[in-house]
């Protein structure tokens, strides 16, 4: 149940470590395992914990299948990866991105590019998509007054997704321009194609060339921290945690959190440069 991306990632960990191993990964005792463990010492501790934790499930399946008769993976500490606060765009920022969007689909209304990227930035930020839900939307996933859609997430788990009327207008406007033959409404190829959907390199390229022109450094954007953004914004609005977990369809309320202290941390500046005496020294 696991998503596309999350397989190749813990494909790709242990095949790592089974090279470390010189192939010695499925029968490695605790002192391989200790050898594996200094070779990632480099690494962020986030991208060790995940190594970690695929090496250990694997051992844990070869004992459960009966293919060894112990696991030494109990053994393989796991790194505390640190979750550092997300990035996120302030409301003056989504603000220049919206307004350089708006004065490009003044000056070329029915341009098709400039539609796609106007639904694109709309559903990101104003439903909080994952980039690769949003890419591979079927082509019919929104409908005209509905005011929400049913997609499949992460885990192929379904959630609903609201739509705001803006984003859908600029969702439909957008649809217009995809060929009939086409299964998602971001097909491949500028013009629309039949086979494939847009990739998330080429959102990711769009997202940063839009934020250029409104002035916003692009290592500061794309399109995961505008899904921030969506959630950030909500909670200083005054949503519900619970609602908000639902909407990004995290399985985990502990994961939602992190945007409990991205609001913390925006009044903490807000105080510390705003107010009268900020600026007096103690």
């Amino acid at each position: 149940g696991a998503a596309k991306n999350t397989l190749i990632a813990y494909g790709r960990d242990l095949a790592q470590a089974s090279a470390v191993l010189e192939g010695g990964l499925a029968t490695a005792d605790s002192a391989a395992l200790a050898r594996l463990a200094r070779s990632w010492a480099p690494l962020k501790r986030a991208s060790a914990a995940r190594k970690a934790s695929a090496v250990r499930q694997l051992l844990a399946f070869l004992m459960a299948e009966g293919l060894r008769t112990d696991d030494p993976g109990r053994d393989l500490a796991l790194p505390q990866a640190a979750r550092p606060l997300p990035k996120v765009l302030g409301a003056g920022d989504v603000t220049r991105l919206f307004a350089v969007l708006a004065e490009k689909l003044a000056a070329a209304p029915d341009d098709p590019a400039t539609l796609r990227l106007s639904a694109l930035i709309e559903l990101l930020y104003g439903s909080g998509l994952r980039a690769s839900e949003l890419v591979a939307l079927p082509r019919h996933a929104l409908k005209a007054g509905r005011g929400h859609m049913v997609i499949t997430g992460k885990g192929d788990k379904e959630r609903l997704v609201p739509v705001s009327r803006r984003a859908e207008a600029a969702a439909l406007a957008w649809s217009q321009h995809v060929p009939a033959s086409s299964r998602y409404l971001f097909p491949a190829g500028r013009a629309g194609s039949a086979a494939g959907h847009l990739t998330r390199l080429r959102l990711w390229q769009l997202v940063k060339s839009l934020a250029a022109d409104a002035g916003i450094p692009p290592q500061r954007i794309s399109p995961h921290v505008l899904r921030h953004a969506f959630a950030t914004h909500l909670l200083e609005g005054g949503a519900d945690l619970r609602i908000v977990q639902t909407l990004l369809g995290h399985a985990d309320i502990a994961t939602t959190q992190i945007y409990t202290h991205v609001a913390a941390a925006t009044l903490v500046e807000l105080v510390n440069s705003r107010h009268p005496l900020a600026d007096e020294s103690n």
